[in-house]
């Protein structure tokens, strides 16, 4: 279903699963911060980590779905050049390769914001910024064990993770809860093989309160300045706190 004009083939044929928001911000996470952004969130995620902070588009997933010609016309309208794709699990969203060919074609740099779990298959973007989950992401004890045991399942897939950093230039970024994350988080990196630039990988402390983000990183800024890894700060929450559409 790709290499068609989206604007002359019938509509019904292109809406996505479900879009929760679309807004334009700042990129408040990796090598772009800073950046001014428009922000496509899919809904639905095939995880359920605990601390999530987007659990409309993922916990109890809401928004509606949209055809990819009225997405193009927001994503226009509010004049970013950059344009980020992410949700919940972008790459669970229906045509998400014919919307993302579509953005690119347009002019637009595009990021791809993934946990890594569903392989690109062609997905065109500029930057992958690929987000796989720790164990600290299990929901035990606030979901039923079948759902406990299909998130674990799902969250690391060093196969596709590979694929998805032979695809495109990518980073890594990594949620951190304690000290006890960095081993196997290094585990992980150690598995996808290759010589990886720690300069690629994130270290992003877990949180939606500026005061949680500054404990934790307290150290996680040592272990970045010992180790060579990126700190990853969260821009949008010191700017406008745990709030949708930043």
């Amino acid at each position: 279903m790709r290499g068609f004009d989206l604007f002359t083939f019938p509509p019904f044929g292109f809406s996505i699963v479900r879009i929760a928001e679309i807004f334009n911000s700042l990129q408040g996470e990796g090598t772009l911060l800073g950046t001014p952004s428009t922000f496509v969130r899919t809904s639905g995620c095939n995880l359920r980590c605990v601390w999530c902070d987007t659990p409309y588009a993922s916990w109890e997933p809401e928004g509606s779905e949209m055809e990819v010609s009225e997405i193009l016309g927001q994503i226009e309208a509010h004049g970013s050049r950059h344009v980020v794709l992410t949700g919940g699990e972008p790459m669970m969203a229906r045509e998400v390769h014919v919307l993302a060919d579509r953005i690119r074609e347009t002019g637009h740099h595009l990021t791809i914001e993934t946990a890594g779990t569903i392989a690109p298959e062609g997905m065109a973007c500029d930057l992958v910024s690929l987000s796989p989950k720790l164990a600290n992401s299990s929901p035990i004890g606030k979901l039923p064990a079948a759902w406990v045991e299909r998130h674990e399942a799902r969250r690391w897939q060093p196969g596709v993770v590979r694929d998805w950093m032979q695809a495109a230039a990518c980073q890594l970024m990594f949620v951190i809860c304690s000290e006890d994350d960095l081993g196997e988080m290094e585990s992980m990196v150690g598995e996808l093989g290759g010589d990886i630039d720690p300069h690629s990988i994130f270290l992003m402390p877990e949180g939606v309160t500026n005061e949680t983000l500054r404990e934790r990183a307290a150290w996680l800024i040592d272990v970045c300045r010992e180790r060579g890894y990126r700190y990853g700060h969260r821009l949008q929450i010191e700017l406008f706190g745990h709030t949708r559409g930043t």
